[in-house]
């Protein structure tokens, strides 16, 4: 019940089962004006729960409670109510039983006809930026036709439910008779008007064609290096975090995706996007233009495209952290680890886990260059009080202590940042997996809510503070208007990209838009910065979700309290001073020994007591011991300033490149040299290789002049 959201769902979650309870009650009693009551409120509390899309409704599922047998027993209660009111012999209620009994029977049909639909119309791959206008794809069926459909075929049962009830109210069997039959016509209409979508016109062409147009695509695109990534939902963001790197490498790059979820959680981009589910369909895809693949995750579906040898493989990960998950065994299967400084390169050597120091590319974090660092303004607070943020990682998949510090040491740490005899701003940012695993988690995620939630409270009241919300009133609430017009701006672009279209259709019209990418970057950063202004610099604050993101937590923040992960080295980028607690009491000493971003940390115990040194550090540069230390480790884990990222980046990138294409070419020649010497009667050619195969017929370099540079 905890999950099920905000009030208002709560107290629609609470009805529907009570609603039941009560319709079988006036069912049974019978009262016909009782049962009409408690009938509206499941009606209602149902439609309500199902519009916020609450958890409610699918865990409801689950348990044989789905909307289905919902509508089936407010039914058979009826039913029952006709029954117990003496109409069990009468034409009436056989006429109701039967027509009832019609209706589920238009019910599956309706299903079979609305599943048909939408597997015909579904496209092998999806795309986004890519021409696909050679393709027949034709328009979607109105979106009323099939948005929740389920829902609106079942509540034509609304029309029987009136019908009969003031039947029995009134003892006018009519009544009776004109709602059944106006539900039955209902069904029979809303069928016969989705049937028409079945006609070939009005389908998309047969996958094979679908296919031959994306190959179409890709031999004239001729894509030089791809960014590959399989995961699920809630993991889109390790390769949102590459797309603005990706389209910065010059050259024509490719983003090939493995999953349909993870398509509508893309970033906006210019990019070609080639989503394809399908194992086979990829295998038999014409990527031989592709020097360089680029993997952000170990996952199993890689092994589909590890398998070509005409591509260099590359795994460049979503991160660079002293977790295990950076040194995974599995990355000896690419043919380079490319890591951000010389501590990847080091980390690897310590695990011994077979991948070979040459292989092993250091090319820097390209991402890090959005993230500001301190010396502008002379390690001094952004703010008149320092704000600390509190970033921990999720709890993993096992129970590790040191997973995370936010079940043994986050309420303390939160609780003595609050209560800092200075004062300090907290903004609070949780993992987007925290609590998916493990309900504790969970729990202690909504009490640091809650505390911060109450800190902020009592600070308002507080005069001080109370002068300062006063005197910046005017400028938080044009900020508030300035957010609302953004956001609202933000939400129409995206509506009109995908108002009413179903997956077919977006592929078919998602086509690279520069001025609209242009307004949703410039629209973005506006938002950003509005959404700091629109509340004040002392404000405790917890962000979650995609918005704002956070490298925008980390400018906005003095200093950062975090776990082992990527977000500690990526906050060493800005300079600031940082804390990591030792949730497993490892001891500070071995803690450091153990994970290289630790070194110029203060480490915190569980007890979090050792606060006082991370906020003497904010509150007074002077004392800040570990500002030398930060330096240092900041080149050894993220690699020099100069040359850049992204310049290492792109470098990296050519010689790979360019050896893809040598390889390629040897193959050539050893082929032909195979063939010339084959015995009369062979075949002309080795089996599985093709010489006329763009990947085997080019340069050394593997690249034409637009190539990456």
């Amino acid at each position: 019940m905890a999950r099920v959201g905000s009030g208002p769902e709560l107290a629609a979650a609470l009805l529907l089962m009570l609603g039941f309870p009560c319709v079988m009650l006036a069912a049974i009693i019978p009262s016909v004006w009782f049962f009409a009551a408690a009938v509206a409120v499941t009606y209602l509390a149902d439609t309500y729960l199902h519009q916020r899309s609450s958890y409610l409704v699918n865990r409801l599922a689950k348990v044989r409670a789905g909307l289905s047998i919902r509508f089936l027993m407010r039914q058979l209660l009826l039913i029952l109510l006709m029954a117990r009111m003496g109409y069990a012999q009468e034409s009436v209620f056989y006429v109701t039983v039967a027509c009832l009994l019609a209706f589920y029977g238009l019910q599956a049909a309706h299903g079979a006809v609305v599943t048909l639909i939408r597997l015909r119309r579904r496209l092998p791959v999806v795309t986004r930026n890519i021409d696909l206008g050679h393709v027949r794809i034709p328009q979607a069926p109105r979106p009323g036709l099939m948005n929740r459909s389920a829902e609106k075929m079942l509540h034509l049962d609304v029309l029987a439910f009136a019908g009969v009830l003031v039947t029995l109210a009134s003892g006018v069997d009519a009544f009776a008779y004109t709602g059944l039959a106006l539900t039955l016509a209902g069904a029979v209409a809303y069928i016969a008007a989705l049937l028409p979508n079945l006609r070939a016109a009005r389908l998309p062409a047969r996958q094979q064609e679908v296919l031959e147009g994306v190959d179409a695509w890709l031999r004239e695109y001729r894509p030089t290096v791809m960014l590959y990534f399989s995961g699920s939902k809630d993991s889109a963001y390790q390769v949102n975090m590459w797309l603005e790197t990706m389209a910065r490498l010059g050259g024509r790059p490719l983003i090939l995706l493995r999953e349909r979820v993870i398509v509508p959680q893309l970033g906006t981009t210019s990019l070609p996007v080639l989503c394809v589910p399908g194992g086979v369909h990829l295998m038999n895809l014409d990527l031989s233009s592709v020097r360089v693949a680029l993997y952000a995750a170990n996952v199993g579906k890689n092994i589909h495209m590890l398998r070509v040898p005409t591509m260099k493989h590359v795994f460049i990960g979503h991160g660079d952290s002293d977790k295990l998950a950076s040194v995974n065994p599995f990355s000896k299967v690419y043919d380079e680890v490319w890591t951000a400084g010389r501590a990847g390169r080091d980390r690897y050597a310590l695990a011994d886990v077979g991948v070979r120091h040459e292989d092993i590319v250091e090319v820097g974090r390209p991402q890090l260059g959005a993230i500001a660092t301190a010396h502008g303004r002379g390690g001094r607070p952004l703010h008149p009080i320092p704000t600390v943020l509190y970033a921990p990682t999720w709890e993993g998949w096992d129970d590790n202590p040191g997973n995370t510090s936010l079940l043994l040491a986050g309420e303390n740490i939160v609780r003595r940042l609050l209560d800092a005899d200075s004062p300090v701003r907290v903004i609070y940012k949780p993992h987007p997996f925290t609590g998916t695993r493990d309900p504790e988690a969970r729990a202690v995620h909504r009490r640091i809510c809650a505390m911060i939630e109450k800190a902020s409270a009592a600070r308002a009241e507080e005069p001080r503070w109370q002068q300062e919300a006063a005197s910046h009133a005017d400028g938080h609430e044009a900020a508030r208007a300035e957010l609302g017009r953004v956001r609202a701006r933000l939400a129409e672009i995206a509506g009109a990209a995908r108002s009413g279209r179903d997956e077919a259709e977006e592929s078919r019209d998602a086509k690279v838009d520069p001025v609209r990418e242009a307004e949703t970057a410039r629209l973005k950063e506006e938002g950003n910065a509005a959404y700091w202004r629109s509340f004040g610099w002392w404000e405790h604050t917890v962000v979650q979700g995609p918005e704002p993101r956070l490298y925008d937590c980390f400018n906005e923040s003095d200093a950062m309290v975090s776990d082992i992960s990527s977000v500690v080295s990526d906050f060493i980028a800005s300079g600031k001073p940082y804390a990591v607690t030792d949730s497993a009491g490892l001891g500070a000493g071995e803690f450091r020994r153990q994970n290289t971003a630790v070194r110029a940390a203060v480490v915190l115990s569980n007890a979090a007591v050792e606060l006082d040194e991370l906020l003497a550090a904010v509150s007074d540069p002077a004392s800040d011991a570990r500002a030398g230390a930060r330096r240092e480790l900041k080149e050894y884990l993220l690699g020099p300033d100069e040359p850049t990222s992204i310049e290492q980046f792109r470098a990296a990138v050519d010689v790979l490149a360019e050896k893809a294409g040598m390889r390629n070419a040897g193959v050539a020649q050893r082929l032909a040299a195979a063939a010339a010497e084959q015995a009369p009667g062979l075949d002309d050619a080795a089996p599985g290789f093709d010489e006329t195969s763009p990947a085997l017929d080019e340069s050394p370099a593997g690249l034409d002049d637009t190539a990456v540079a």
